[in-house]
């Protein structure tokens, strides 16, 4: 999708949680903080975590909105969640939740809208939502749907992943890797959502398995 497709999709969501009588006179321009964001998500050490993602993710949103109890909050919440990505950093989630609360009370959010925006990105960091947090299932299964993905896609989706840690030697990288597939693997469900459920788990299972086998064979 264009840049100015993904741009006004930002001003859109924002738009529609502010306050009527902040809109748009007294509120700042949105479309400065969708510029900030795909600046961010176009850095040059990205390789999996691009405009792609972003938009893949927004998409799979719009799918599962029916599922979440603040549709709009997710969005924003896609579009925050990798804002701040450096591979060889572990604090990613939480500086780019932090970026949330800074930039989203600035453009006029509420306190409560902010704070569920930032919450639901720390979410992303270990994808683990409590039963009955609609919006945190939304986000992460949306996030994590790239597990489901057709095998070329699938397979482009691993190649991007280990460019992006192209500074860790392969034999670090595959320990690595074959223990967060483990982790994902053990979980009792992937998705949290009745679609993700039906739509996503089973496929994701199969391509994590396969790709689990051909890093420790």
């Amino acid at each position: 999708m264009p840049e100015p497709a993904l741009r006004d999709r930002f001003a859109i969501t924002l738009r529609s949680l502010l306050p009527d009588e902040a809109v748009p006179a007294t509120a700042p321009d949105p479309y400065r903080y969708a510029d900030d964001l795909l600046v961010r998500w176009a850095e040059p050490q990205r390789r999996y975590h691009t405009t792609d993602h972003l938009t893949a993710v927004l998409d799979r949103v719009d799918t599962l909105a029916e599922y979440a109890d603040d549709p709009a909050l997710v969005r924003l919440a896609a579009w925050f969640h990798d804002a701040v990505y450096r591979p060889d950093r572990s604090e990613n989630e939480e500086r780019s939740a932090r970026l949330a609360e800074r930039a989203l009370a600035e453009a006029g959010l509420s306190a409560e809208g902010t704070a569920e925006v930032a919450r639901l990105v720390r979410l992303t960091a270990g994808h683990a939502t409590a039963p009955g947090d609609r919006n945190g299932a939304v986000l992460c299964d949306a996030d994590l749907a790239v597990l489901a993905s057709e095998p070329g896609a699938y397979a482009a989706y691993t190649t991007a992943v280990r460019e992006e840690y192209g500074f860790v030697p392969a034999p670090d990288f595959r320990a690595g890797r074959a223990a967060v597939l483990e982790q994902l693997l053990a979980l009792p469900d992937l998705f949290r959502t009745p679609y993700g459920v039906r739509e996503w788990e089973a496929r994701a299972r199969a391509n994590m398995a396969s790709e689990l086998r051909g890093l420790t064979i």
